[in-house]
């Protein structure tokens, strides 16, 4: 007689408050229906499943509890442990050292720790990520390195894998870890069957098509606002460092390293962003001729346009404009 198969891993999900519901009861469906398909022409007694448990934070009561268990009655051995996304900004996310001591005593004990979106707040808490790559939501990274400036951000990543600590970029990424942790479970087959089943995209690896470029104005330094304010009015007329000291009242030293203290950019990076801003909407929302585009937001060799968009965004001009395009 066939021996009944143990989990191939055992996920626990954290319910801390505030976070989104939608991705603890959307990976639960997405790892029992890997476990469903994993089950088609294999002895279903046999055929591999990953046990999901759901695990939630009282802060006023200092206790984590399971409060949900898909395969209840045995101990509980976590492989891996999620910290999902929260619904509110972070800066209204509170500090969550119950939530953050329990996922550090589950990796003392051997357990993968992961988190999505601003759940990447909740796992900085611990302290594990100090010195160590990790991505979030590329609208939230300025934030999450001020407030734990010992991370180090790539924001970029939509999956980062980093053995014991994972990490996911957008809000919606939780699919993307979910069939990446499906895939190191149970098998690839079973995860592209999964993502068809789902209709959604095999793991994604980046976040640069989707990133929009968020110019910081509230820093205080009323010179480098005026440098930004020209940047943004004419990005396709080219300005020269000098140009912009003098039009900031500074000396161009002193220009360039407070313009890239107040902004986090140089200002060639800046004025690249702001024109890559104008030509993503642009192709968005009209059928201009990329050359056009590119020559409207001032490039004048369209071929260095193109590697700029590249570089910025991921996708090339034409692949993005097939993409997103409403036109």
């Amino acid at each position: 007689m066939a021996q009944k198969a143990s989990p191939a891993g055992q996920i626990g999900l954290l319910i801390y408050p505030d976070c989104q519901l939608a991705a603890i009861y959307g990976l639960t469906d997405l790892f029992r229906i890997a476990g469903e398909w994993a089950k088609l022409g294999t002895d279903t007694e046999t055929s591999p499943f990953i046990r999901v448990t759901h695990w939630t934070a009282s802060e006023d009561a200092g206790t984590v509890t399971c409060t949900w268990d898909s395969h209840p009655g045995k101990e509980h051995r976590l492989t891996h442990v999620i910290a999902p996304p929260s619904i509110v900004m972070p800066e209204r996310m509170r500090p969550m050292p119950t939530a953050a001591a329990w996922m550090k005593e589950r990796h003392q004990d051997g357990s993968t720790l992961a988190s999505v979106c601003a759940g990447a707040f909740v796992l900085a808490e611990t302290g594990l990520i100090d010195g160590r790559r990790a991505t979030t939501h590329w609208a939230f990274a300025s934030q999450l390195a001020d407030r734990f400036p010992d991370v180090e951000l790539a924001e970029a990543r939509m999956i980062l894998d980093d053995g014991d600590i994972m990490t996911a970029g957008g809000i919606l990424a939780w699919t993307d870890l979910g069939l990446t942790l499906v895939e190191r479970l149970i098998g690839q087959s079973v995860m592209l069957a999964t993502a068809r089943f789902l209709l959604i995209d095999p793991p994604r690896s980046s976040q640069k098509p989707f990133a929009q470029f968020l110019p910081r104005f509230d820093h205080g330094d009323e010179a480098v606002r005026r440098a930004q304010h020209r940047l943004h009015a004419q990005p396709d007329e080219a300005k020269s460092i000098g140009d912009l000291a003098a039009l900031a009242g500074l000396g161009e030293r002193t220009f360039l390293r407070r313009f890239a203290k107040a902004t986090g950019f140089r200002p060639i990076e800046y004025l690249q962003q702001v024109r890559v801003a104008k030509a993503r909407e642009a192709l968005e929302l009209t059928n201009s001729p990329v050359d056009r585009i590119a020559w409207s937001v001032g490039y004048a060799d369209p071929a260095a346009f193109r590697k700029v968009f590249r570089r910025i965004s991921g996708l090339s001009p034409s692949d993005y404009r097939q993409r997103f395009g409403v036109a």
